[in-house]
């Protein structure tokens, strides 16, 4: 069934409009008429059942339950990209789960946001990640953000456990601290998990990290470009924290 979010808030025998976006896509492309039913996410989050009447009145059924999302929220952190890579890691993250997806310039980026496009740029991000949550039927939609430089991320960001996927800890061999600290984490707590950009996280940056409590961590044995190293993280946490625990 059909996913859409809407703003404001809806309520079991409430009707409300259809917005421009959602009209376009339920009735014309998908050729919904009278009596067609999808499901709906309000303002905060909660889901419920409706069904299209005239136009684009559409009636609030009953209220669903939905059990989507990670337990853990997960920021997302990740170095500039090249190319259209932000648009990749936004779509895939949203898909796998992620609650805030971040970019920052790093000290070895390739890739530079100039500042009179910053803007457009997390608009169209955005965009995507409304695309791919309602895609993969999540009631959350990962707010898209921008830092300049790490450390201002760092400082502007709030959690309770800060990971680094390190490829240097990787060739090393270290293999025990990415469980380890899924595992610890806790319902309702917030992990930041910071990937580099393809010229990687420079000393200068891996300081910043750590002093700020960041543990640095390998993920597996294989080197992962900076767009699948998020993915193979959000993978793992939802293995450690939705499908083991239900085992």
């Amino acid at each position: 069934m059909q996913r859409y979010f809407i703003d404001g808030s809806l309520t079991v025998g409430h009707t409300f409009e259809l917005d421009a976006t959602v009209s376009k896509h339920w009735r014309q492309v998908l050729r919904a008429e009278p009596g067609a039913q999808a499901e709906f996410v309000d303002g905060h989050e909660q889901l419920f059942l409706g069904e299209l009447g005239d136009g684009n009145q559409t009636t609030v059924l009953k209220a669903l339950t939905s059990t989507v999302e990670l337990p853990v929220n997960v920021t997302i952190l990740s170095g500039l990209p090249k190319q259209d890579k932000a648009e990749w890691i936004v779509q895939k993250a949203t898909e796998l789960g992620a609650h805030t997806i971040a970019f920052f310039g790093g000290d070895w980026s390739v890739a530079r946001w100039q500042d009179n496009k910053v803007a457009k740029k997390l608009v169209r991000l955005q965009k995507i990640a409304h695309g791919a949550s309602e895609q993969s039927h999540r009631t959350h939609i990962p707010e898209i953000q921008f830092y300049s430089t790490l450390a201002t991320a760092i400082q502007a960001i709030d959690y309770d456990q800060l990971l680094v996927a390190y490829e240097e800890a990787a060739k090393q061999g270290e293999q025990a601290q990415l469980t380890r600290t899924l595992s610890q984490l806790q319902t309702g707590q917030t992990l930041v998990d910071v990937f580099g950009p393809e010229g990687g996280i420079s000393p200068a940056e891996i300081k910043t990290l750590t002093t700020n409590d960041g543990v640095l961590a390998g993920l597996g044995p294989r080197i992962l470009r900076t767009e699948t190293a998020p993915l193979y993280l959000l993978s793992a946490a939802s293995t450690v924290w939705e499908l083991q625990r239900q085992a």
